[in-house]
């Protein structure tokens, strides 16, 4: 069975650039393909629904440029999976034309690019929910409706690894998906090598962040993965980190409900037997994974929605007593906000999220915080209307100033503003579909076009 190695420098291209002296060190190790990530739904319901890039242009370029250029000197493919942070058809094109851009800079000879699409109209899933078809929610979501679809701006699926072995059998030197599980990315080439499904997605569930496998701790370091037949290997290329044992079993088990169990399309990747063995200082090997299939083919379907738009305002508080009394501050504040402009919760929402008690953590806050000196309040509200939410984020600020608190007997001291103003956030989106549907073909939501790209062309 022929040995695969693939690198990858990054675990979301884009959002900061690529370290680019282990990059070197890894292509320096003979790799056949380098492979990246570029989406995430870490970065929430925004990017998706308005269809823009969360990540900045100049530093996808970075990363872009330093992978594909290396391919092409180097003679391997390159693989981009989730373009431009959501997968949609926008971060397709997006990347197809930096890739020419590029090409055209580094005049790269002639090469084949595949690009793959995944985004699907809100109108097509309704058809199909129409025709009988069924949206399983995911992690507790009920079912998909109609409703909920007329909550939803903007689906993608989220391709396995057909879309990309179909690419590869193609002759594409350059594959540019769209949405895409974050494994099937990695799978995709070693499967077309003839190594177990296990083996695969073991090795893209290890290599999707790229030094997140390793310690101590670094971003945006390459990890080099070897597949043989006798495991998988995983190899940090920062001269100062390692990939251990530890290491690469705890990012294994990383964002999951199930620590030992990842599913893509198709099935799922076991966990719970692996063995995890320090091979050389550098590298860990992982033996007894295994793939379970299913009987049928179910998709994840990712869908985002306008809510409405955002407004904030941000104070401090550094008053012992009204820190002790906040929760009545707020409660006086709120009640002055329904007073003018009607109840909380209809026609407009407000939040005051408590920095340094416990706005991370909110209710689920496991360790009551002792007084603190001072916290930081962002009041957000969301409203259909800018300019009324604008206007209700203004008073909801400024009242914690005026809050009537027994034994106050001054206003000096109770609260600074950051500044006196209003700040305009992005429009709200909530996430409308974490869902999966079934399939006849694994390919079947997905759209593949396949083009040459030469970089010597003159204009």
């Amino acid at each position: 069975m022929k040995t695969v190695r693939i690198i990858t420098p990054t675990g979301h291209l884009g959002t900061t650039p690529l370290e680019t002296a282990s990059f070197e060190r890894g292509c320096a190790e003979s790799p056949d393909f380098i492979v990246a990530d570029s989406g995430s739904a870490d970065i929430g319901p925004y990017p998706l629904g308005a269809d823009r890039a969360a990540s900045d242009e100049v530093w996808q370029r970075h990363d872009i440029e330093a992978m594909l250029v290396a391919a092409r000197r180097l003679g391997i493919p390159l693989i981009l999976g989730s373009a431009s942070d959501t997968g949609t058809d926008r971060g397709v094109d997006q990347y197809v034309r930096l890739v020419r851009e590029i090409a055209a800079e580094h005049r790269l000879p002639p090469f084949r690019l595949a690009k793959i699409y995944s985004e699907i109209p809100v109108d097509d899933v309704r058809r199909r929910l129409k025709d009988g078809g069924t949206l399983r929610g995911l992690n507790g979501r009920p079912d998909a409706d109609e409703a909920t679809l007329g909550r939803t701006d903007r689906i993608v699926a989220v391709m396995g690894t057909e879309p990309i072995r179909d690419a590869l059998r193609s002759g594409a030197e350059v594959v540019i998906a769209g949405r895409s599980s974050d494994c099937a990315i990695f799978a995709a080439p070693l499967l077309e090598a003839g190594h177990s499904a296990a083996d695969a997605f073991f090795c893209g569930k290890a290599m999707e962040c790229a030094s997140f496998c390793g310690e101590p701790f670094m971003g945006k370091e390459t990890i080099l993965g070897r597949v043989d037949g006798t495991g998988v290997y995983l190899t940090a290329m920062h001269p100062d980190q390692r990939c251990t044992p530890a290491s690469v079993a705890s990012h294994a088990m990383y964002e999951r409900l199930n620590p030992f169990r990842e599913y893509v399309p198709g099935g799922y990747l076991d966990m719970t037997h692996c063995c995890y063995e320090q091979a050389d200082d550098k590298t860990t090997r992982v033996t007894g994974q295994t793939f379970v299939p299913s009987a049928t083919t179910w998709i994840k379907l990712e869908g985002s929605g306008k809510v409405a738009e955002r407004a904030l305002f941000i104070a401090g508080i550094r008053d012992p007593y009204t820190i002790a009394n906040l929760d009545r501050a707020i409660g006086w504040a709120k009640g002055k906000l329904a007073e003018r402009f009607g109840p909380i919760g209809q026609g407009y929402d407000v939040f005051y999220h408590v920095y340094g008690r416990d706005a991370v953590m909110q209710a689920m806050e496991p360790t009551p915080a002792r007084a603190p000196l001072e916290v930081g309040i962002v009041v957000e509200v969301v409203c259909a209307d800018a300019a009324r939410a604008e206007t209700i984020c203004h008073i909801a600020g400024k009242n914690l100033f005026y809050a009537r608190l027994p034994d106050v007997k001054g206003t000096a001291g109770t609260a600074a503003i950051m500044s006196d103003e209003v700040l305009h956030a992005r429009a709200a989106y909530e996430w409308t579909l974490n869902h999966v549907l079934e399939v006849a073909d694994p390919r079947e939501l997905f759209r593949s076009r396949l083009e040459t790209i030469d970089g010597t062309a003159r204009s």
